[in-house]
């Protein structure tokens, strides 16, 4: 049993006496210890060391208590899996040095055996799951099959995924062989990471709102449908498309238990949009951790007030950004632990 169970009522739409909280990236880049870690392994190794994905996932928690851990790992473990070669650039990013570009492309392109290439995760899932000792639940994750699909075509971030794009409006065949080929390998990734321990997985569409909503049902939502389909009877399941508020009505009937909502859609809308009886995270505008304590307090407060403390979980809008200072995305969890009505 876990302990704080907080996350998991919140996703069930039970009442709680006040919201969980946690953040995206919140294992990772502003805190110093991490730090220390990234400067003798680099970011796969990382990813791929269980010890070190394990500890890096706790080092948040130990630090400010929050409700919530999420594994740290990356989305482009996916691709990688599937014989699609991806490095991470010091202060560049993601790059693939062989892109998907045509339909030959996809002839080297796997639906892969989970437990030989991604079977790292799931030890630092097991490792993850001994430090935490059943006090908080553990977020696995994966990134829509939508998003994966960029960096395949595009080789590298972008702007405006103008390949990537160009890709499924001249070649539609091809983009869906492709986008099929990466729902198949997520819905088996994720269903391994529930049966390694997590207790509620996360889908990142964090592209999604590159497309307009008619091609948003077309490239990312019906694949998406996909995997919360499969997966939502193992394990509750959020799904976060960044940009796509147009789409959350349609996101609150697919059998999620909970959406994220981005910093550019306001709390009334969403609850609006999405009928008002599901489970919504975010939104907080991850650059305002930037503000004083005391406003950040304040702002989170009324952040609260706005969604309402059931059916609510407390995050950021995205990830936290590396120049966060350590009290500030202190105050932000202290905010939520104080909340009262």
């Amino acid at each position: 049993m876990i302990k704080n169970d907080l996350f998991l009522r919140a996703l069930k739409g039970e009442t709680v006496d006040r919201p969980p909280v946690w953040m995206m990236r919140q294992a990772g880049r502003y805190l110093p210890e991490f730090m220390e870690i990234k400067a003798k392994y680099d970011f796969f190794t990382r990813c791929q060391t269980p010890e070190l994905a394990s500890e890096i996932t706790v080092q948040p928690i130990r630090r400010y208590g929050m409700d919530a851990s999420i594994l740290f790992s990356d989305i482009l473990v996916i691709p990688q899996a599937m014989n699609i070669d991806v490095e991470m650039k010091p202060d560049f990013g993601p790059y693939l040095p062989d892109p998907i570009r045509k339909p030959e492309d996809l002839d080297r392109v796997i639906v892969p055996d989970i437990k030989d290439t991604l079977g790292y995760v799931m030890d630092a899932i097991t490792m993850t799951k001994e430090k935490l000792n059943d006090e908080i639940p553990l977020i696995g994750f994966a990134g829509s099959p939508w998003t994966i699909l960029c960096y395949c075509v595009q080789g590298q971030g972008s702007k405006s995924f103008d390949m990537a794009k160009g890709f499924c409006f001249t070649q539609p065949k091809a983009a869906h062989e492709l986008l099929q080929k990466i729902t198949d390998t997520t819905i088996v990734y994720l269903k391994e990471k529930v049966k390694a321990g997590v207790n509620a997985v996360q889908v990142f569409d964090s592209w999604g709102g590159m497309l307009s909503p008619t091609d948003y049902q077309e490239f990312s939502f019906q694949y998406i449908q996909q995997i919360v389909d499969a997966l939502k009877d193992e394990a509750p399941v959020i799904v976060f498309g960044k940009g796509c508020w147009f789409a959350l009505g349609e996101m609150a009937k697919s059998g999620a238990a909970a959406l994220g909502v981005d910093w550019t859609c306001s709390a009334r809308n969403a609850r609006y949009l999405t009928g008002g009886d599901i489970t919504l995270q975010g939104n907080f505008d991850p650059s305002r951790l930037l503000s004083p304590p005391s406003e950040i307090r304040k702002m989170v407060h009324q952040m609260i007030r706005e969604f309402g403390k059931d059916r609510y979980i407390v995050n950021l809008g995205h990830g936290i950004l590396p120049n966060i200072p350590l009290e500030n995305a202190g105050a932000f969890i202290e905010a939520v632990k104080e909340y009262t009505e």
